[in-house]
């Protein structure tokens, strides 16, 4: 098993609270996107599409729509427009998503290490005391 080392990088902002100051991030292009739904259809269906035709997207009229960063949803809300304008009105911010690390391999060589290799990494070489 390989060790990982991080190294941690000088100048890094923090706030005062300890976390990382994201200013860095406030030019980083994201691509924002509202979605009143979808809807699956075959070829033939989609190509029969025309002036006129209503597709229904398994919503219904008035249900909150999705508001899309980089298509994960972060926030939901409902319709609004503002003279010519269509807007979104945000009435609930989804919870943060966070994935878990994989658990690590199971191994039986850390439980039962060869005779003679206590102490030592995969590598052979001594591990930290």
């Amino acid at each position: 098993m390989q060790t990982m080392q991080y190294e941690e990088l000088d100048g890094v902002a923090t706030t005062a609270d300890g976390g990382a100051d994201l200013g860095r991030l406030q030019n980083v292009p994201v691509e924002l996107a509202v979605e009143i739904g979808r809807t699956r259809m075959t070829i033939g269906d989609a190509l029969a599409l025309g002036i006129g035709s209503v597709v229904t997207v398994g919503r219904l009229a008035g249900d909150p729509v999705d508001l899309l960063v980089n298509g994960r949803v972060i926030a939901r809300g409902e319709v609004v427009a503002i003279e010519e304008e269509l807007g979104l009105r945000i009435t609930e911010i989804a919870a943060p998503v966070v994935e878990a690390p994989p658990p690590p391999p199971e191994s039986d060589e850390a439980e039962n290490p060869e005779p003679g290799n206590e102490g030592m990494n995969s590598g052979g070489e001594a591990l930290p005391s």
